[in-house]
């Protein structure tokens, strides 16, 4: 029988070097996280290096590896020393001019549990990744670990009700949402408390309308790697939250950590039968949600 109550965690750091050294710090913070007690554990997005897509550069391309090859190898060998479930976000290379942000869900015995590549594409200043990224053609998805059953999404992605919606119907406990996001140093004054407050709330609403656990990684620090740019300063904030939207463990703004929550999942079941959202939607009346508009 699945276990009712397991522990997650949530990785914070600084990525901005280059590859190898990040894999290094990345496996000695996942066996830290395990040490601690972390079954599922979950690194930022993009882990393997800086944010690149600050620019649209063609040498960024060189990042991006094939399906199974350097982050597969080294994080399967470690999910299975440590028998823990680990949520691997890389850009892979699918094929000469396709390429996607994904995320390998690994298993406790070093085998694929899944992969989810990122649906929601941004196209924003400094946000570039439509140049990088071909939208993610396997669907929102639940995984099935030994650990339990889990949702990836990918950033951009945390900001689509729908995406959270269909990866919980599909029975998802938790959704797992590796991030880059961050300020414009120059509109952090201005506009950063809004925009950071937006990010959590609309993930913490997610977590209420559909009886789940989030956990949100982000990255920190200033990248600040093109000539006369002022880079993306990296908010962190990273997060855990339970099926009534509260809030579990979070992450400061400028400190790489490891937060670590239970999902308890008799709490969610609780949650579900006394807001009982998923049985009074009425799905009758939603076709129109598969409309671009409705004029």
């Amino acid at each position: 029988m699945p276990k009712r109550k397991y522990k997650i965690a949530v990785i914070q750091l600084n990525l901005n070097d280059v590859a190898e050294n990040n894999l290094k710090k990345c496996i000695s913070w996942v066996k830290d996280a395990a040490t601690k007690g972390a079954e599922v554990i979950l690194l930022p997005e993009l882990y393997s290096s800086h944010y690149f897509c600050q620019s649209e550069d063609v040498d960024n391309f060189a990042l991006a590896e094939p399906l199974y090859s350097t982050s597969f190898i080294a994080f399967s060998a470690l999910a299975k020393e440590l028998g823990v479930v680990i949520i691997v976000p890389f850009f892979e290379k699918r094929m000469a001019g396709i390429y996607h942000n994904s995320a390998y869900i690994i298993d406790t015995d070093g085998t694929e549990a899944g992969l989810y590549r990122k649906m929601h594409i941004p196209d924003d200043p400094h946000f570039y990744e439509k140049f990088y990224f071909t939208p993610g053609d396997l669907g929102f998805q639940a995984i099935q670990t030994k650990k339990g059953k889990v949702g990836t999404l990918i950033c951009w992605d945390q900001w689509y009700p729908e995406a959270a919606r269909i990866t919980a119907l599909k029975g998802a406990e938790v959704l797992f949402y590796p991030t880059a996001i961050g300020w414009h140093p120059k509109e952090k004054e201005q506009y950063g408390e809004n925009q950071y407050g937006a990010w959590m709330n609309v993930m913490k609403g997610h977590a209420v309308a559909n009886g789940v656990f989030v956990a949100a990684a982000n990255r920190i620090g200033l990248e600040q790697y093109i000539d006369g740019t002022d880079g993306i300063q990296f908010w962190g904030a990273s997060f855990i939250a339970g099926p009534q939207g509260e809030i579990l463990a979070q992450a400061s703004h400028d400190q790489e950590e490891i937060l670590i929550a239970e999902v308890d999942l008799d709490l969610q079941e609780n949650v579900r039968q006394n807001w009982p959202f998923f049985r009074d939607r009425r799905i009758d009346a939603f076709g129109d949600i598969t409309k671009r508009a409705i004029d």
